[in-house]
Formats: structure tokens, sequence, C-alpha cells
């Protein structure tokens, strides 16, 4: 492999660090212990986390050793958001989130061989330590003017609700982490987006005033905002998660399947494990034929087999064919037509009528007249299967898993159609 600053900087993953040139050396050098902290602020892991998951694969694939923190006690207490104080959840609700965080990182990472992963929890050297034992040894060596200077809390101090004492300390919490994995493991290196660079040189301050002859580093990724300035990793209905009971896998690549022309290059780089070499062919197919959508396919199924596996992946791909007429319906399971259609425009009827009603009532054109007209040129399809007459019904026996129908007008126009009633 290249040199991993070099390769991390050609993906676009490397905004800044401590000291490059020492950062470079020691991971030339290596192997270095280094950690990434992820807080259970929520049930599951959501794709904007993907940058700093599989940057930690990528130094592993390196040669160094991960230690992947999820954070019990951060989880806590919150780090400070631009706009408004966290809403903070209790300690079991956290205790059960961080479970589920830990089962969503460790397949990413490797548990075997010389730099093998190991999973912790800040919890562990918190949880006996008490509000004097924590403002003696730790507090006493932060300067709270150095803390007012930190973005979030600066943003934070200049807005009408202020920041609680709570999360003005969320510094100290995670400095103390670097500096506990330092001592414990011999960890060096701190990862993380660069929205928490004050975050990640609150370690090192502390580590130099505690441990002054340690050499500690620190390297923060570039925050990823879509073309159109929005933030990645959100849609119309909100977070796009790792959990398939929250974002099904189908929903999950089609995420990846409509990012923007504009985006695709820059998520490639990123998120893809694919070689340089392959990649910039990837890009070449995409310059040349953008509507092919080649660049956006790939990232969705590489993306997709590494988060749900290969087939849940397989079966997304055949859902997505068969619904443009490219497969048979028939062949999907219920589970992964139902979290298809769920996609789609859809009404509910207790009984089946014509399909020029269906067509009308579903949206797929404006009027019975417009869905007359459609079935007469040819262009409607009930389950993939080209509407011959004007006042066709569609029989029970059409049902997909006795529930539903898939509606077509044209080659892109899809909408569905669940029967309630027994």
């Amino acid at each position: 492999m290249t040199d991993i600053v070099d390769e991390l900087k050609w993906r676009g993953l490397f905004a800044l660090s401590t000291d490059e040139d020492a950062l470079r050396k020691a991971l030339a050098d290596g192997p270095v212990t280094f950690y990434c902290g992820f807080d259970p602020t929520a049930a599951s892991l959501h794709v904007g986390h993907l940058v700093q998951v599989l940057t930690i694969r990528r130094l592993q694939q390196a040669g160094h050793r991960p230690l992947a923190l999820v954070g019990g006690a951060t989880g806590q207490i919150g780090d400070p958001r631009p706009t408004a104080e966290r809403t903070l959840n209790d300690p079991e609700t956290i205790a059960n989130w961080v479970g589920r965080l830990r089962t969503q990182i460790e397949p990413f990472l490797s548990f075997e061989g010389e730099n093998a992963a190991t999973m912790v929890n800040n919890l562990d050297w918190t949880a006996g330590l008490s509000a004097i034992e924590f403002l003696r040894d730790i507090g006493k060596h932060f300067r709270v003017n150095k803390m007012l200077t930190k973005e979030s809390v600066a943003r934070r101090l200049e807005s009408q609700e202020g920041i609680s004492y709570t999360e003005f300390s969320y510094q100290l919490l995670q400095g103390m982490d670097f500096l506990e994995l330092y001592r414990r493991y011999g960890c060096t290196l701190q990862t993380g987006g660069s929205d928490q660079w004050g975050n990640l040189t609150a370690g090192i301050d502390l580590i130099h005033r505690l441990e002054p002859d340690a050499t500690v580093h620190a390297m923060g990724t570039p925050l990823m905002v879509k073309a159109d300035g929005t933030k990645f990793g959100k849609t119309e209905g909100g977070a796009v998660w790792l959990d398939p009971e929250l974002t099904t896998p189908y929903a999950f690549y089609q995420f990846w399947l409509n990012v923007d022309d504009r985006d695709i290059s820059t998520y490639l780089r990123i998120l893809s494990f694919k070689s340089r070499e392959e990649l910039e062919e990837i890009e070449k197919q995409t310059e040349e034929r953008p509507q092919a959508r080649a660049a956006q396919r790939a990232l969705a199924e590489e993306l997709t087999t590494l988060v749900h596996g290969a087939d849940q992946c397989a079966a997304v791909i055949a859902a997505s064919k068969a619904l443009f007429g490219q497969g048979d319906l028939t062949d999907l399971d219920e589970a992964t037509l139902s979290a298809a259609l769920s996609e789609l425009p859809r009404v509910q009827v207790a009984e089946l009528g014509q399909v020029v009603d269906l067509l009308a009532e579903v949206g797929l054109v404006a009027s019975k007249s417009a869905a007359r007209r459609t079935v007469k040129e040819g262009g409607a399809y009930v389950n993939n299967v080209k509407v011959a007459a004007e006042d066709a019904v569609p029989g029970r026996d059409e049902l997909l898993h006795g529930r539903w129908l898939v509606l077509r007008r044209g080659k892109k126009n899809l909408a569905a159609v669940e029967v309630t009633a027994g």
C-alpha cells in the first residue's frame, strides 16, 4: 500500500493534523495505536458515521491498531451542538444504545492478528470517579479562556440559549479519554471529524500537561456537505441509518443510487475501498455517460454489501430491476418487496377496481381520462404486464404476496396499491 497519509489525502480524508510530518513518520514507523470515538446519541449510527468507521478500517488495513470507543459516559453528557442544548437520555437507554453501536462497528474491523482492534467504553474509567476527583485531577489542567474559544462553545455563547455547564464540560471528558487510552493502551493518535478539532486537541493538551514526555497526534477528516449545501446523510425523511429496522437495505441502496452527480466522485473516493485505478476508470465512465450512473451503482452496491451483506445487496438489486420490468416481481420475498414499495407513492384500497381508477387514485395520472389514454397508448402496466383493455380489473390472484400491486406508467413512473381487506 502507498503511504497511508498520501492515500488519505488522495481520497479527501485528510483535512488537518497537529503535525503532519511527525504524524507521517509515526505511521511509517508504526504500528500506531489510535482511537476514534462514537457517542450513543441514537439507537443506530447513520451514514455520516461511515466516514469515521471506514477511516478506522483503512488505518487498520495499513497495519495500525484501532481502539473503537463507544461513549457510555460522554453519551450521557452530549457534545455541544451549535444551536441548542441536547436532550439528555437516561443511563439505561444509553447502555442499550452502546451495545447496538458496538455491534454495528465490529463487523468493519478485525479482532485478530498483531493489530487486532479493541472496543472500549469510557464509562469504564469514569463510573467510579467522584466529582471532586474529576475536578482536581482533570479540571485543574484545563484553562477556561481556551475552552471558550472552541467553535461549538463560542457559537452557543453567542446564542440566546447559551450553554450549560454540563455541555461545556464535554471537552474535559473527551480529553480524559485520550489520556486514559494513552496510559492503558499506548494510544498516540486520535482521529475524528474536523468539526471535533477542539475536542481532539483538548486531549493532546491534557496529555502534554500530565505526561510531558509523550508524543501524541490528532488527525481530522473533512466535513462532508452536499453540493446543494444540505447536510450529508440527510433526506427529506430524516437520517439514513445503518440499522435495517430504521432504514431498510432497499432505501439505503437507493440513497446512494440517487447521489447528485456533483457529489459522487467525492463520495466514491472517501467511502469506497476500490483502488485508485478502479475509481479513476469509474469516474471516466461517469464523465462519458453520466446517465448510466455507473459511479452511483458502484458505490451503492459496495456500501450496501459492506453494511448489510452480499445477500441483502443482491435482493435489493433484484428488487430494483424487477420494479422497472427487468426481472420477475414474484421472485421477490415479501420483506424486500415491502421495503421497495414503501419508497413509492401508494394507496390502500379495500377492493380492487379498474386499473384506470387505480392509476388516477395513486397519482400516476392526473385523471381517469388520462389513465384511459395511457392504457390505449400501451403505457400502463400492472406487475410489469401491459394493460390491454381500458376496463381491465386486476384479479386477487395477481396480488403479490396476497397484498400488493405494482403500477407503472411508461418506463420510470411507479406506484403501489395495497389491498387491505380479506
